[in-house]
């Protein structure tokens, strides 16, 4: 699933195609959302928030994709062939210069900008760990709510309503960074370190973005030394409703 470094990325590449041109074409696979009211609205901004990508129009419209696994946004010249097949292609956007092509992304949404605050998803996302005005204030008081409590820190990194935008990846190095054992439930971390975590998510996610990504330490190296005391890393499927692979070191963090 992409994180939100990927969607920021996404974002950033499309942005300088699509805002201030006005839309020629859209269509979207059948059923789905009636995007053909965005034709002749100009785009006004393309964000990501969380793991969602938005594209407002003047209009007042707005389009939200969540691209969960397989999902993906290519960019193209006008006639240039796809990458994919036309067939996975969910959404399709056309201005001067450029096509917009959504492929596989299981959602596709196409509502109001001034029902933004009420949409059943964006509405419940805590703070974006990626945003300038990010609230870590904020951040740091959903993850202690009590609903939280006995919840282990790991799926409470990636809970978007607590703070959103960080996935497996960086659920997993923030917490090697930190030297903090996966298991651990969120009351047993004590508040000095549930700000660092925060912290350390955001600084990483940032830069990943601006193309400094570190070279993983513990995701996807289950069975090869850990970087630091050359103990091997772990990994352990984690979480009731959706299982995630958790990698760790059991010398620098702990964990059975």
């Amino acid at each position: 699933m992409p994180e939100g470094d990927s969607l920021a990325r996404t974002a950033a590449g499309l942005r300088p195609y699509l805002v201030g041109r006005t839309v020629t074409a859209a269509k979207a696979r059948v059923p789905g959302p009636q995007v053909e009211r965005v034709v002749g609205a100009a785009v006004t901004a393309v964000d990501s928030v969380g793991k969602n990508l938005l594209i407002r129009f003047d209009n007042g419209l707005e389009i939200r994709t969540h691209l969960r696994m397989n999902g993906s946004w290519h960019r193209y010249r006008p006639g240039e062939r796809w990458h994919r097949a036309p067939s996975r292609a969910r959404l399709v956007l056309e201005v001067p210069g450029a096509v917009a092509v959504c492929f596989d992304a299981p959602t596709i949404e196409l509502f109001e900008q001034r029902a933004e605050t009420l949409h059943p998803s964006l509405s419940r996302l805590g703070p974006d760990v990626l945003a300038p005005d990010f609230e870590a204030t904020e951040a740091h008081r959903r993850l202690r709510h009590s609903s939280r409590a006995e919840t282990s820190i790991a799926e409470a990194l990636l809970d978007q309503g607590a703070l959103a935008g960080i996935g497996n990846i960086w659920k997993n190095e923030t917490l090697f960074a930190e030297r903090v054992s996966p298991f651990v439930t969120v009351v047993e971390v004590d508040d000095a370190t549930l700000d660092r975590l925060i912290a350390t998510a955001r600084r990483k996610l940032q830069a990943s973005v601006a193309s400094r990504m570190e070279r993983p330490q513990v995701y996807r190296r289950a069975g090869r030394p850990c970087r630091r005391c050359g103990r091997l890393i772990r990994s352990t499927q984690q979480g009731a409703e959706l299982p995630r692979t958790t990698y760790w070191c059991p010398s620098c963090q702990g964990g059975a």
